[in-house]
């Protein structure tokens, strides 16, 4: 079968003790049974190690931090857009995901990149903020939550909590507070990271299990892999993770896709208790950085999400394969200065 040569751009180039998801995605995508896929990287700092591994990544740009805003992103990806002919864009941040969203149709219709994104409303439902009315509405068990705006209301929390309780950033980190005094310091650590709110979330005790999982924003989960991690680095990162073979699990992501209609690639981080029963945690809405494990159980997600994009037939996958182990590690690279003074002074490269 000649394969469509297609050319995807791509985010979360960040391969480092924290990955972004970006390398794992372009791995999935150089391994299509459909597309012969050009890579475009797309980076916001100058060391993002995907930028410099030219065996994936064909051609890479700078582009604007979240925080410049749609029309600055726009302008930069139309610039780019003139030279590459992006069929299809995959973000991998939680932080720019809004602008991405917010551009997806003037992206679509005026330059014609296609994303496969869920909607705003969607994108703001599985806020961890708010991630226990997503759980009633969506009929799956969050661990009660409340947002807290100055540090202040933490003497406030033991009428509703008792420690330990989990202390989390809007966007990311999570640190688990055994007194007032540690949630004080949480507090403080990650708000200056990543701003207010900060989330109080009841903590839970058990077992960590993640799905990585892909909606076709009509209702219907398209694939699923869960796994239980291994390895976990100091910054909670799973550095080794198993396939699982486990129905109840299936199911609930099944039915949290199914009723929130979610579009596109997502992560759902559930607590499994000793006596059986699943909490979700939190609902990432890309892929996770551990997402390559879905091509190795014979699911590629990433590959689905291109199809999607492009309004090609998509048949939900059937099963998968369990037991398969990805272990992550550490490699040096090593790079010309050229190349990191090209891609900081001409943003290219």
């Amino acid at each position: 079968m000649d394969k469509k040569k297609i050319t995807v751009a791509v985010t979360g180039l960040n391969n480092i003790d924290s990955p972004g998801p970006g390398i794992p995605v372009i791995r999935a995508l150089k391994e299509s049974r459909y597309f012969e896929v050009r890579i475009i990287g797309l980076s916001y700092e100058t060391l993002e190690p995907g930028l410099y591994m030219h065996d994936l990544v064909d051609k890479s740009y700078q582009i604007p931090m979240p925080s410049a805003g749609t029309a600055t992103l726009y302008e930069r990806l139309a610039y780019i857009q003139d030279k590459e002919h992006i069929d299809v864009l995959i973000p991998n941040f939680d932080a720019e995901l809004y602008n991405f969203i917010k551009l997806s149709d003037k992206l679509k219709y005026e330059l014609g990149i296609k994303t496969f994104l869920p909607t705003l409303e969607q994108f703001e439902e599985r806020h961890k903020s708010v991630l226990y009315e997503f759980g009633e509405k969506n009929e799956v068990k969050v661990p009660f939550s409340k947002m807290l705006f100055n540090v202040t209301e933490i003497n406030d929390l033991k009428n509703e909590f008792t420690y330990p309780l989990v202390v989390k950033g809007k966007y990311y980190d999570a640190s688990i507070a055994a007194t007032p005094e540690q949630a004080v310091n949480y507090f403080y650590k990650i708000s200056a990271k990543w701003g207010l709110p900060i989330i109080i979330q009841e903590f839970v005790s058990g077992n960590e299990v993640n799905v990585t999982a892909i909606g076709d924003g009509k209702g219907s989960c398209i694939g699923a892999v869960p796994m239980r991690k291994l390895y976990i680095t100091d910054k909670g990162k799973a550095w080794a993770g198993i396939s699982l073979g486990d129905e109840q699990l299936i199911e609930i992501t099944n039915r949290v896709i199914g009723n929130s209609k979610w579009k596109g690639g997502c992560e759902l981080e559930f607590i499994k208790t000793k006596e059986g029963e699943y909490y979700l945690l939190e609902m990432n809405p890309r892929f996770p950085a551990w997402v390559y494990l879905s091509v190795g159980c014979g699911q590629n997600h990433p590959e689905s999400l291109v199809k999607l994009a492009l309004e090609e037939s998509v048949e939900p996958f059937q099963n998968y394969q369990t037991g398969k182990m990805f272990v992550r590690y550490s490699y040096d690279q090593i790079v010309d200065i050229e190349e990191f003074e090209k891609i900081s002074t001409q943003g290219e490269l």
